[in-house]
Formats: structure tokens, C-alpha cells, sequence
């Protein structure tokens, strides 16, 4: 009599929890999706928005752009073929470096400088 009640028992068991089931998945499913859509905006669109301004940074050099190359400063004296420039580092000492290892671009913004007049 005792075995007749456990496996009803059991059975029951098994039914609420079957019954629970597709409650519990979908919700672990919306947590998955909202921890990727959280890892989307946070770590890779800002990643491939830097890439992008990089690549436009890196395609509009021209002639007189300074530029920053493995931390060395110096400015585009020439471009070859569209991927080879020449820089210029100091007076009279140029380099040839290829477009994509320059790390940085540096745009020159005037800096206003407080003229004040000692009497």
C-alpha cells in the first residue's frame, strides 16, 4: 500500500515539474539575450565605431598631416601609392612607413593663448 502512494506521489511530482518547464527555458532564454545584447552595446559597437573613425582617420592623410607612428611625431611629406608614406621626423630625416601602421592622426586645434599685457 505504501509503494501505490510513492509512485503516485512521484508521478504528480513529475507532472508539476514538466508543467513548469517551458516557463523556466524561455526565461533562461531571455536572460541569454538580454546578456548578449548587453555585451553588444557595451564592449563591440563602440569597438567597431572606433575602428571605423580609425580607418577614415587613416584613409583622409595627405600631404602636411602629422601623425603619430609607434610615438614618433612627425609629418606626411609625401604618399606613394596610396599605402606608403613618407615622414618626415626631424629636419632632413625621413622614413617610409606603410598607411595602417600609423596609430594615430593628430589634428592641430589653434590654442588660444591669454595675451596679457604687463605694465
Amino acid at each position: 500500500m505504501f509503494i501505490s502512494q510513492a509512485f503516485a506521489q512521484t508521478a504528480e511530482t513529475v507532472a508539476e515539474t514538466t508543467a513548469g518547464a517551458p516557463s523556466d527555458v524561455m526565461s533562461m532564454m531571455a536572460q541569454f539575450i538580454l546578456i548578449l545584447l548587453i555585451v553588444y552595446f557595451l564592449l563591440i559597437r563602440p569597438q567597431q565605431k572606433r575602428i571605423k573613425q580609425h580607418e577614415a582617420e587613416l584613409n583622409a592623410i595627405i600631404k602636411g598631416t602629422k601623425v603619430i607612428i609607434a610615438g614618433i611625431i612627425g609629418t606626411v611629406v609625401d604618399v606613394h601609392d596610396n599605402q606608403e608614406l613618407t615622414v618626415e621626423i626631424a629636419d632632413g630625416v625621413r622614413i617610409r612607413v606603410m598607411r595602417p601602421y600609423v596609430s594615430q592622426v593628430v589634428f592641430d586645434t589653434p590654442v588660444q593663448k591669454n595675451n596679457k599685457k604687463s605694465k
